[in-house]
Order: structure tokens, then C-alpha cells, then sequence
């Protein structure tokens, strides 16, 4: 078994003989990975706000002049919003510039949301140059309030080291700062950290534990890193149910990997039955994602069925992403900028600090 961190290939003690594709939910040595939430109407002031807080109050477009005077008037919330508003391009033209202004007015005060963004665009040169060490402070400036998409994003600067020394200490306080208060991304991250046993000492169980909290808020690379945990035993006793039903979670939300990997099970008849059309299924919806693996799995299953039942499982296939729409809500996509983590050949995990800027 070996796993697979984007470009490295290194092996961990074996559980079983299997290839193991395991990605994390942390990116590689330079970019950390941006999970960005759009929504397709765009039309939303607060279609940007950090998961972590309570929203503010949808801007109106008829409001704007009331937002902006007291935003002039130093009222804190609505200079935020205002910065919302430039940002989403919601009732003004987008200004990034205008965006930033307004983020600073208000971070200024104090305003955790706002210090938050502020950290973001200066940490991917939106609107003001790219600056590091500034990010660095607006973030420290929301996490030390408990916010918890800024504390992940912390620990992320202290892991790459930008703005900020390279500290594991500080790393794993303020991922598990971030995972403590829920932050699905952070606890990826963390166990992330403890499965890879690189820069801290190795412990699968925590990796599990840190895995499943982040797999019941619905990430899918946790839900297949869990699945992989269950798979090979690591850290969790060996259940193929347990495997099969977190690697269908995830299957099921579009992510290509654990397509794939859900379509081994089926091969091989672990954890569910072993049937050779709905594992050849999966293999072409996770061909049709993108997975480097699944069409070598097509290829080698379809040698192995007679041509009655190939015929059936391309037609399962062709249901299958018909079907995949369902699965998926066109409301929201997950917009992933550089790259982020997963487990397995089944099953792959993600790499090491992802960025969970989820506006």
C-alpha cells in the first residue's frame, strides 16, 4: 500500500496489499488549497460569508444609500456589508479596491468577519498587493476572537511558513483551535497531520477521530480519507460496511476519487455486493470526474464480463450520470483553487494545509 500526495509516492507500514491512493485535505509545499463556495445567482450581498458566522442581514438593493451612510457613520456591521456588497459586485459595480477599504473600516473596530477577508485578500493579493505578514496579523487579529475559518487559515501560514516562521507548534494550535470549533477543513487538516506522522508523531486513531468529525459535516475528502481508515484498519477496526457506506457519502457528492473507489468495493465485493455493473458504473462516473485511475479499472472489468452484462453496465453507466445531477445541487459549487486531499485505490486522503475560505 502506498500513498499518493499529488507528486510523491512513499510508502506507509501496509495494513493490506493493496495500492492505496491517499490524498490530504492539506495542499503540498506551496499552495494551500481555497475551497470558495459561489452561488450561481451571485445576486446575495452575504453569498461570501464565512460558513463559521452568524450571517448579516441580505443587503437590498434600495438600502444601499441607507448601508453606506451608516457605514460613514462608523456603524461597524454596516460598513462589513458594504464591503460584501463591493466584493459580490451586489447593488454596485465589484470594486475589490472598495471591498478592501471597507473590510479595513470595519476591521478596524474590531469586527472579526471583516479582519477575516481583509487577511484573505491580502494573502491572495485581491484588491492590494499580496502580503503575507499582513494577512497573517488580520487573521491572528479574528482568530484570537474565535474565529474559526481564521484560525484554520492560521495554522495554514504557520505551516508554509509565509508571514510567519514555520511553527508545528503553532500549527496544531490553531488547526485544532479550528477543528474545535467545528471547522471541517481544520479537522481534516489535523488529521491529516496525524496520519502522515511527518512533522508530528503519527497516531491513526486520532487521524480517524479527526477524519469522522469532519466526514458527519458532509467534506468529502474526510469522508473517503474515513472510508480508507475502515478499509485497512488504520486507526479503527477493519469494517468493509463501514468503508463502503463513507466512500458512497462522498461518491455520491460528485468527488471523482471516491467513484472510483466505491467502484473497487463493488469489484471486489467488500462491504456490498459483489456486482460488476454497478461497480463498472462508478469506475466511468469517476472516469467522467477526472480520476487517472478509474478508466484502467473500466478497461480491466470489461474483460472480465460477458458481453450481455457489459452491454448492461454501459447502460447503468449512461444512467449513472444521467443520475449525477441529482446528487450534485446546481446551487452551490465548490470552487478548489490549487489542490486538495484525499485517501486510497481505492481510497486516497488530501495534502498539508488546506485553505478553508469559505466566504
Amino acid at each position: 500500500m502506498f500513498i499518493e500526495f499529488f507528486a510523491n509516492n512513499w510508502t506507509i507500514p501496509a495494513v493490506e496489499e493493496i495500492t492505496v491512493r491517499f490524498r490530504v485535505c492539506l495542499p503540498i509545499i506551496i499552495s494551500a488549497v481555497v475551497l470558495l463556495y459561489v452561488r450561481s445567482s451571485g445576486a446575495q450581498s452575504d453569498s461570501l460569508l464565512p460558513a463559521s458566522r452568524e450571517q448579516s442581514p441580505q443587503l437590498v438593493s434600495g438600502d444601499f444609500s441607507n448601508l453606506r451612510h451608516k457605514a460613514e457613520n462608523g456603524n461597524a456591521l454596516s460598513q462589513y456589508m458594504l464591503g460584501n456588497a463591493y466584493l459580490n459586485g451586489d447593488g454596485v459595480p465589484q470594486d475589490f479596491k472598495e471591498a478592501e477599504r471597507w473590510y479595513a473600516t470595519a476591521a478596524a473596530q474590531g469586527w472579526a468577519d471583516a479582519q477575516f477577508k481583509l487577511g484573505y485578500l491580502y494573502e491572495h493579493g485581491i484588491g492590494v498587493s499580496q502580503d503575507y505578514a499582513a494577512a497573517a496579523r488580520q487573521y491572528r487579529a479574528a482568530a484570537e476572537q474565535g474565529h474559526k475559518i481564521a484560525e484554520n487559515n492560521l495554522g495554514s501560514l504557520y505551516h508554509y511558513g509565509r508571514g510567519v516562521p514555520k511553527d508545528m507548534s503553532q500549527v496544531i494550535r490553531w488547526y485544532r483551535a479550528a477543528a474545535g470549533h467545528g471547522e471541517a477543513t481544520a479537522q481534516c487538516n489535523l488529521a491529516t497531520l496525524y496520519f502522515e506522522g511527518r512533522e508530528i508523531p503519527r497516531n491513526y486513531g486520532e487521524a480517524a477521530m479527526w477524519f469522522r468529525a469532519a466526514a458527519k459535516q458532509g467534506l468529502a475528502v474526510a469522508q473517503n480519507n474515513l472510508a480508507f481508515m475502515y478499509y485497512n484498519g488504520a486507526g479503527v477496526a477493519r469494517d468493509y460496511e463501514e468503508a463502503a457506506k463513507w466512500s458512497r457519502r462522498a461518491a455520491e457528492q460528485g468527488y471523482a476519487t471516491a467513484q472510483t473507489d466505491l467502484g473497487y468495493l463493488y469489484e471486489q465485493g467488500k462491504g456490498v455486493p459483489l456486482d460488476y455493473p454497478t461497480a463498472y458504473m462508478w469506475y466511468s462516473l469517476g472516469a467522467k470526474g477526472g480520476d487517472p485511475h478509474a478508466a484502467g479499472r473500466m478497461k480491466s472489468l470489461s474483460e472480465l464480463m460477458p458481453p450481455k452484462q457489459l452491454a448492461n453496465a454501459k447502460d447503468r453507466a449512461l444512467y449513472g450520470l444521467q443520475e449525477l445531477g441529482r446528487w450534485n445541487k446546481p446551487g452551490d459549487v465548490a470552487v478548489f483553487e490549487g489542490k486538495a486531499g484525499f485517501l486510497s485505490p481505492f481510497l486516497r486522503h488530501s495534502g498539508p494545509s488546506v485553505r478553508s475560505d469559505e466566504w
